[in-house]
């Protein structure tokens, strides 16, 4: 019915406006009583099958939702009942801030894909952790934060520890974000030094706690072998909890839709099927890298229950969705969870 009926309608509009009707539609309907219920009727699934557990957390599944969908957290409760084993919010940033000039989302339906430009629009970090303190479901959330626009990258670290801080006793993980190519020099943060000095200074203040959330680090599929050595060998110097592999491409290469139509988007991040190929490349190569046993969430080009099968294989530890959300609809979750489920027989 989604794909038939409702996608068709929904991809008249414009992307982004689109995107706040829904939520706005989801927040509604999820106050009438009984429809939560119904919701996880329909799309919660629940086997040992799909059980896992990594830095510390037990997974009810394996699929979860990637950050950019709900920035601000304000549907955690709803989502929670749509069959995720996990939601990431954000990206968070310590202040509240516009992101980019619209338009500054596209859809590429042709090749199964999105652009965007966001460019980390939210309503800053504290105004999620009153969303956060009032929510009422158990779903696991991760916390993926960033840098404010205006702060220069020598300073970013003092963002991510003003997020890191604020975001501490509300969420169960967090994620460094360096990799979004839509905040101009943020890929910087990337290379080794400035790197190591984020995630060092998250580290120092994780151990101060009582109990240490679980850092890991979201990485571009643009990066090249030795940037990739480069991140193995922090993992191992500042012990990083884990990975997620991979954020949006700047790539263009391979495209169905027409030159003058991608050309006329302009900037931004491409998310969706062309990128499944160089995300699951990424994921081999760090898989092999770190051994079986370290944990990466697998995120890039899952269309199908079959590309969430072979982002398993390729060794992804959890996987995420967004783009393959929006094309398949809500029963998506389930189709996976059952995908993999049946490969565990």
């Amino acid at each position: 019915m989604y794909k038939l009926l409702i996608r068709p309608i929904f991809f008249l509009f414009d992307p982004e406006k689109i995107h706040h009707f829904t939520f706005n539609l989801l927040r509604f309907l999820g106050k009438v009583p009984g429809v939560k219920a119904i919701w996880k009727g329909l799309y919660a699934t629940k086997s040992e099958s799909l059980k896992r557990t990594f830095f510390g957390i037990d997974f009810p599944n394996p699929v979860g939702l990637a950050a950019g969908f709900d920035k601000d957290a304000k549907l955690i409760d709803e989502l929670g009942c749509f069959g995720f084993g996990f939601v990431e919010i954000g990206t968070l940033t310590p202040k509240g801030q516009p992101g980019n000039d619209k338009p500054r989302l596209f859809r590429l339906p042709e090749d199964k894909a999105l652009i965007n430009r966001m460019g980390f629009n939210n309503g800053g970090v504290d105004e999620a952790v009153l969303r956060l303190k009032s929510r009422k479901s158990k779903v696991i959330v991760g916390g993926n934060i960033g840098k404010n626009k205006v702060t220069p990258n020598e300073e970013a670290f003092k963002d991510y520890e003003i997020a890191f801080e604020a975001l501490y006793d509300h969420v169960d993980y967090f994620v460094v974000n360096v990799s979004s190519p839509n905040t101009p020099n943020l890929r910087a943060l990337q290379d080794k030094k400035p790197l190591a000095e984020i995630i060092q200074k998250l580290q120092a203040i994780n151990k101060t706690k009582p109990t240490q959330k679980p850092i890991l680090l979201k990485i571009a599929p643009d990066l090249t072998d030795g940037q990739l050595d480069d991140i193995v060998e922090l993992v191992n110097d500042v012990k990083l909890d884990g990975l997620i592999a991979t954020n949006t491409t700047i790539s263009r290469e391979n495209l169905s839709t027409s030159t003058q139509k991608v050309e006329a988007i302009g900037m931004g991040g491409l998310s969706g099927k062309p990128v499944k190929d160089r995300s699951n490349e990424v994921l081999s190569y760090l898989r092999k890298a770190l051994g079986n046993d370290y944990p990466i969430i697998g995120v890039g080009g899952i269309m199908s229950p079959e590309d969430a099968a072979e982002k398993m294989k390729a060794g992804a530890s959890l996987i995420q969705i967004y783009t393959g959300f929006i094309y398949e609809g809500p029963g998506f979750v389930k189709r996976i969870n059952s995908k993999i489920a049946a490969t565990m027989a």
